[in-house]
């Protein structure tokens, strides 16, 4: 077995927190992992220290360094003034992001706070990479010593001996500091890490078997212990493999599901002492319940099957199951005629009440040889080898066994697991030509021809702006100097080709290909762009058509979001190791549904529907089996995903299966039926707590909105830490580069909509195929096109906005018309308080907060609330207008309907339009106080500007703030009918809408 060991490169930090009160620190930085500690050494007085340091550890335990956390302790070295080492930021690094020896790269990473108290900032810069290597050829004899004698102790690895301090200095370390230092955290050298244990009883510790190394080479609280326990897979792809591939791995997996008896029947193989058998004799068996009969697969002389049957228990109308053997054999008669004969070898029959019933994990029950009763005369018995027991949904062999709810070993029914394709930009910066062959081809010349780039990436194509080549040198050689973003992914497309062309006749210059693979890949800003000059290559008769200086990468800081932005449910960076590790666990129930309605005909007249659910959450996708031909299916399914950000969303759709059938005569595929959809918001959930409840499924049709029937689900979001859930609320929404380098919404809108095709294309691409209109449906593929119920649900959104500030203005007038006598008094009394006090106002604001809305906590949702149809605006909605909004681009209606849906669209715009004007006349009144457009307007505000100033001079500006308060809730009978003088003047200063045409 190789031996594994982690490098660790401290590189350096920058902008880091003054801490020697000199407004400099002596950095040195503190690294654990797996219960090893090493220390760099300490730079004096820089803000930007340098180490470059490179650092080895131990990897214990393989299969365990997944689960591992690196954590990097920054610390200003106060030694020399006798005090100790304040904290200055830390850095946490799951296992699972570590990279391979040849593809690391330097990352920086921010410094996190410790506790609340402590100020930080700055960031520092590391690489990270394992190596395997084979352990060098040991005596018999040393090969059993104990693997704790073969290490040394960690407290002699954990510094060098010049490093080490004397006892006086630690002692002086380790007295707690005064003042503000109790806030600070302590330093390493005087705590015990939490993740860790302290180096002496690392080492003595004798590590147990491999698969409990980790654990016991590294004890932990129980609250760390419950929060690895959560990130035990691997993160990112590979964790979402490992989750899908056992979602159905033991008896905790389904608590959130009810268990589905099922008869399990497993046929292994048959042996007889046949004679007579030949090559054209074929065996195989037969299992009957009641009406339900199943064979297996034929077989020839060896009669091994070894094939799992699965019968729904519920559904089953007999308690006597009967396995029976067959075999088949053809003969060729005199006439050249092939003669089949098929005889029953035997039966085998089980009680059901007497079948015994196995749950895991429990081990697998052992097949058993049974004699058949009932073979021919005169023929040699036959035994078959089979199992038969009673178990659940959660039975290990349920997803590879014949399922009878499901139509047996259906490709297109069965449970599947999807990941979507890894992302990334590639961004091909266009910066110049040189010694471009213009003209030697059969078209003219052009005197001045104009020039662009083109770069295509598969089905993607983008052009640079147009740039018009002179007689100059300068002009001869255009430059563009322009950014084209691509979204590329694994794996790659082969070539990234890059096109020169003549805008003014067409005429293609050369072209140059770039292999995607040998693309560097970056993961922040830092890093330097390499660029390239390339060979352009034309026609056959211009083998060099020039050059072309490019620079071309893979960008890995970004998240590329293949969903809308606002129902995203993953917003991690493209490259591994800017991953940070998951914060909290979603489990989701596919309990059933219920009262679903007939989408298609079966035998011509019968209605029926064939459901599945599929549910997405980052980048895997589930799909539950399809239940044929029921209106109330029941999955009980389970599935897990790990949580990175709690503002994400989970997306849950229902579909009918409309592809199983094609091999039974119809070779058209047919799409699958949209039933419905809901969106669970992460964040409204409370942690540790399920939520079961059915909720309605409602499509939008051409006709109007229609209720498919209800689904029935479960979802718990799991989090065993607090702190990391409460600081993802700090931390922004997408990754670094987003805010660094950002994409403009026109380019990132196309991006979205490129991803979103390569999406659909991969998975469509899959086996059994996730359907186009399926991938489509649950992306919202068409949020961007428009619609009238859309733009509807939008307005009275913004106007129930809009509402809380009406409610204000109306409680202001309440209190103004003395409404209630009572709360006016409040009112001014509140007011005199406020005016005399100014010290009181922050305050009194905070504390009326956090009343009115802690009353208002027995009030939230006990439901998470899913999709809302009236908020949706499917009622009051016309058929033209839901006609419009499943038209395609471009339309295909007649002339007549798309002038009626022209005439009304501009007679909305002309009410925006007549609202947008009036907002303008506002801001333009103001201006026009002190632009003196109006002199006799401007010059009364000129002089009551200087009263102004004189009255405010003399008069304090409590007694005027009081004064006016109450001249403002005055009682109704000091008012009069008409606007006030202010009003009046504002209303009369001029605008500009009388000088537009």
């Amino acid at each position: 077995m190789s031996n594994r060991k982690l490098m660790v490169e401290v590189c350096n930090a920058k902008n880091l927190m003054p801490k020697d009160g000199q407004g400099t620190a002596s950095a040195y930085v503190i690294v654990d992992f797996d219960g090893q500690r090493r220390r760099t050494k300490t730079i004096s007085r820089d803000l930007n220290p340098q180490w470059d340091e490179k650092i080895e550890f131990l990897v214990h335990d393989v299969g365990s360094m997944a689960t591992e956390i690196l954590e990097l302790n920054v610390y200003n070295d106060n030694k020399k003034t006798g005090k100790r080492s304040t904290f200055l930021g830390k850095v946490k690094i799951a296992g699972s992001t570590f990279p391979q020896s040849g593809s690391e790269a330097l990352v920086y990473y921010p410094l996190e706070k410790r506790s609340v108290f402590s100020q930080i900032k700055g960031e520092i810069g590391i690489k990270i990479c394992y190596v395997d290597e084979e352990p060098p050829a040991a005596p018999a004899a040393e090969e059993k010593k104990p693997e704790a004698a073969e290490t040394p102790p960690a407290e002699t690895e954990e510094k060098p001996p010049e490093e080490k301090k004397p006892d006086e200095e630690k002692k002086a370390e380790e007295k707690p500091a005064e003042g503000e230092e109790k806030k600070e955290e302590k330093p390493p050298e005087d705590q015990k890490k939490e993740d860790a244990p302290a180096p002496e009883a690392a080492a003595a510790v004798t590590p147990p078997p491999v698969e409990n190394a980790a654990i016991a080479q590294s004890p932990k609280p129980k609250h760390v212990e419950e929060r690895l326990q959560l990130a035990r897979k691997p993160s990112n792809l590979d964790s979402d493999v490992v989750s899908l591939s056992n979602h159905h791995r033991g008896s905790n997996s389904f608590d959130l599901v009810d268990r589905m008896p099922f008869l399990y029947v497993r046929v292994v193989k048959a042996k007889r002492a046949d004679k007579d058998s030949d090559e054209s004799t074929v065996y195989y068996a037969k299992l009957a319940i009641g009406t339900h009969s199943i064979t297996t697969k034929e077989q020839g002389a060896t009669k091994v099957w070894d094939q799992v049957f699965a019968f729904d228990k519920e559904g089953l109308n007999s308690t006597s199951l009967e396995v029976s053997v067959f075999d088949r054999k053809k003969k060729v008669t005199e006439d050249g005629k092939d003669e089949v004969s098929e005889s029953c070898l035997g039966t085998v029959s089980f009680e059901l009440p007497e079948v015994p019933k196995r749950v895991p994990p429990d081990s697998p029950l052992a097949p058993q040889w049974y004699t058949l009763e009932g073979s021919p005369e005169n023929s040699p018995g036959t035994d078959v080898m089979l199992a038969v027991w009673l178990g659940t949904q959660a039975d290990e062999t349920f997803q590879e066994a014949w399922q009878s709810d499901s139509g047996g070993l259906i490709p297109e029914t069965r449970a599947k697991v999807y990941l979507s394709p890894k992302l990334w930009y590639l961004r091909l910066t266009v910066i110049q030509t040189q010694d471009l062959q213009l003209g030697s081809g059969p078209e003219p010349r052009v005197k001045n021809p104009e020039l662009f780039v083109k770069g295509q990436l598969g089905p993607q194509l983008f052009k640079t702006n147009r740039t018009t080549v002179g007689s100059s040198s300068t002009s001869s050689n255009p430059t563009w100097n322009e950014d084209l973003v691509f979204v590329a992914a694994e794996p790659f497309e082969p070539f990234l080709v890059i096109t020169v062309e003549d805008a003014s006749n067409g005429q293609t210059i050369g072209h140059a290909k770039v292999q995607v693979a040998s693309i560097e890949k970056l993961t922040d800003d830092r890093s330097t762009l390499g660029s390239r000059w390339f060979n352009l290559v034309g026609d056959e008769s211009r083998p060099y058509a020039g050059r072309i200086h490019v620079g071309v990468c893979l960008e890995g800081g970004y998240h590329v979001l293949d969903e809308a932005a606002h129902v995203t449910s993953d917003v991690r960076p493209t490259a591994k190791q800017l991953s940070k590790p998951p914060i909290g666990l979603l489990e989701v129930g596919i309990r059933g549904a219920t009262n679903l309605l007939p989408v298609k005909t079966r035998d011509g007249t019968r209605g029926t529907t064939d459901s599945y659910v599929v549910a997405k959450y980052g980048p895997k996708w589930v799909r539950t089996r399809t239940i044929l031909d029921r209106f109330n299916p029941r999955w009980n399914e389970q599935y897990t995903w790990d949580v990175y950000d709690p503002c994400t969303v989970l997306t849950i759709g229902v579909f009918d299966n409309g592809r199983y059938r094609i091999g039974e005569g119809d070779n058209k595929p047919s799409k699958d039926v949209r039933l419905g959809k809901l969106r669970v918001r992460l964040s409204t959930l409370d942690t540790n707590r399920v939520y079961m409840g059915s909720y309605s499924l409602i499509v939008l049709l051409p006709n109007g909105a229609k209720k498919m029937g209800e689904i029935e689900i479960a979802v718990r979001f799991s989090c065993s830490s607090w702190i990391s859930l409460i600081q993802a609320y700090s931390t922004p929404m997408l990754p670094r580069m987003h805010y660094v380098r950002p994409l403009g919404p026109i380019q990132q809108d196309m991006l979205r909509h490129n991803a979103m095709k390569i999406v659909t294309a991969r998975l469509a691409r899959s086996e059994p195929a996730l359907g186009q209109e399926v991938v489509q449906f649950m992306l919202d593929s068409d949020t961007h096109t428009w619609s009238m119920r859309r733009s509807k649900s939008n307005w009275f959104r913004l106007v129930n906005g809009l509402s809380k500030a009406a409610t204000l203005a109306r409680w202001l007038d309440s209190i103004c018309t003395w409404a209630h006598p009572p709360t006016t008094v409040l009112v001014h009394v509140l007011l005199l308080a406020i005016v005399l006090c100014p010290h009181l106002i922050l305050p009194t604001i905070c504390l009326y907060a956090f009343l009115i809305v802690a009353l208002r906590y027995r009030y939230r949702m006990r439901v998470p609330v899913t999709m809302d149809p009236r908020l949706s605006q499917v009622d009051s909605v016309g058929p033209d207008e839901l006609d419009e909004e499943f038209d395609g681009f471009p339309s295909s209606r007649s002339p007549d309907q798309i002038r009626i849906r022209y005439d009304r669209l501009r007679a909305l715009a002309g009410r925006a339009q007549t609202l947008l004007g009036d907002v303008a006349a506002q801001g333009e009144r103001l201006e026009a106080l002190c632009n003196w457009r109006d002199p006799r307007a401007t010059g009364i505000f000129v002089v009551v500007c200087l009263l102004a100033s004189l009255m405010f001079y003399i008069v304090p500006f409590k007694a005027f703030l009081l004064g006016w308060g109450f001249f403002y809730m005055r009682h109704p009978r000091f008012r009069g009918d008409m606007p006030s003088l202010p009003i009046n003047f504002f209303r009369r200063l001029p605008p500009l809408s009388d000088q537009i045409l």
